[in-house]
Order: structure tokens, then sequence, then C-alpha cells
């Protein structure tokens, strides 16, 4: 776990918007040189705080079909469990895979090209399956909203109450 303070979360916050931002205005941004800014982006990569820097595409422009599955397995044993994880990330069409609890074992969310492209998913991913007992399809029809974001700044409020309760 590595400490953030208020700099580390705004300049967080400010990538998550837009990570195309340069260094040099990531630094203004939140009143630092440009060298500390670059130093401190690098530190929050290499201990892994962020994952990977994205482009996201709009669905309603590209095209193509959404779909939201929960999945639930015959056998939930650890190794099952893993097993069937393994296949569902590794699939292209799987864009997200949960595995949840209570309720099905996984919720998939799927982005396929057409109809056609989801029975052809669909084979692969559940009926070639032994191990899944049951599957639920949700079609997206409209997408209200989708953000990818963590509210870091609520993240800071939450770590300073910890810490006066661990220093009281």
């Amino acid at each position: 776990m590595i400490a953030l303070d208020d700099t580390d979360l705004r300049l967080l916050d400010l990538l998550q918007a837009d990570a195309s931002l340069s260094n040099q205005d990531l630094a203004a941004a939140v009143n630092v040189s440009a060298a500390t800014g670059l130093r401190r982006v690098r530190r929050l990569l290499e201990a892994g705080v962020i994952e990977r820097r994205v482009a996201l595409l709009s669905p309603s422009v590209v095209g193509g079909l959404q779909a939201l599955v929960e999945v639930q397995l015959d056998r939930q044993g650890v190794e099952h469990l893993d097993a069937y994880e393994a296949i569902a990330a590794a699939d292209a069409a799987v864009q997200q895979c949960w595995r949840v609890s209570p309720g099905p074992d996984f919720v998939l969310v799927l982005w396929l090209a057409d109809m056609a492209a989801y029975n052809t998913a669909a084979a692969r991913l559940f009926t070639q399956q032994a191990n899944v007992r049951n599957v639920k399809t949700f079609f997206a029809t409209k997408r209200a909203k989708f953000d990818a974001r963590i509210d870091v700044r609520s993240l800071s409020a939450a770590d300073r109450k910890h810490r006066e309760r661990r220093s009281a």
C-alpha cells in the first residue's frame, strides 16, 4: 500500500478525467514543478496505483451490442471458479469479469459486433463449458452512465479519519 497525499490524489483525479494531459499541464494544475509532477506520476505508475492509460471508445459511435451476463457454475470450488475466470478473462468479447457473491458466481460485461457474434461467444463461454449451470443475459438498451473514475477525494477523507483514529 502506497501512502497518497493530497497532491497525489489531485494528480489521480486529473488523470482519470483526461490521461492525455501533458506533464506540464498536470504539474501546473496541482501547483508543483514539472519535474515533481513527472516523478509523482511515475511513482504512481510503478506502485500500480495507475493500472494503465487507455482511450475509452463511445459504443454509440462504434456500434455493436453490449450484454451483461450472470453466470452460475455447477461446482463452486476454488479450482472451478479459477478455471472459469481464466476462460472468461481470456476471451476478447469479455470487457469485464467480476466474481460476485451472493447470487451468480460471475457477472460478465461483453461487447460484441452483433447478435451472431453474441451467439458465437455464448457457445464458447457458456454452452461448451461443462461446469456452467445457468446463464442470464441482459442486453443494454441505453447507457445512462458509465464512468471508470474512482472518487479519490472520498479516499482522502477516509484516510484522514483512519489516521485520526490510529493516533487517538
